[in-house]
């Protein structure tokens, strides 16, 4: 158990403790997808919803949650972000839309989680606002593409 950072000597679940780390910049990108029926992307594209504007509302969303990943990851450090986006691309191949969140600060630790949880809120907001129109949804493939920084440097592409 000794190889887990968030375990400590006793087996235990501990916060890391950065306090010797370096300061670097830091960056990560994480995705995930909201597959839907061909209708729902359709009513996407159109402006169709009568909720507004679903893909303004998940951005910030997304956004927001990046700001408090440590309010929900029990072990995650409370960081200054420097930046956070949320972009969406709309797929006829995949009926759908694929999020994609980028997370950037310069600190002790990394922001993959502030990534990862952008993502996964804007695609939840997603499926919330869509839910009347499509209950067949799926949230998928939510994951970690890319990290920068820190002592351990940078991720390889994630794998497909």
């Amino acid at each position: 158990m000794s190889g887990l950072s968030h375990i400590d000597g006793k087996g235990e679940a501990a916060m890391v403790d950065v306090a010797d780390k370096a300061e670097t910049s830091r960056a990560a990108i994480a995705e995930g997808w909201l597959v839907t029926a061909s209708e729902t992307l359709t009513l996407i594209e159109d402006g169709a919803i009568s909720k507004g504007d679903v893909l303004a509302v998940a951005r910030v969303a997304g956004i927001m949650a990046a700001k408090r990943t440590a309010d929900l990851i029990p072990l995650c450090h409370p960081l200054s972000l420097s930046k956070v986006s949320v972009a969406f691309e709309l797929r006829r191949e995949r009926p759908g839309v694929r999020v994609e969140a980028l997370a950037t600060a310069t600190g002790k630790t990394g922001v993959e989680m502030e990534a990862l949880t952008a993502v996964s809120v804007a695609c939840l907001t997603l499926y919330d606002m869509l839910k009347a129109a499509d209950r067949s949804m799926i949230i998928d493939g939510v994951r970690l593409l890319k990290k920068t920084g820190g002592r351990n440097g940078d991720t390889p592409e994630a794998r497909s």
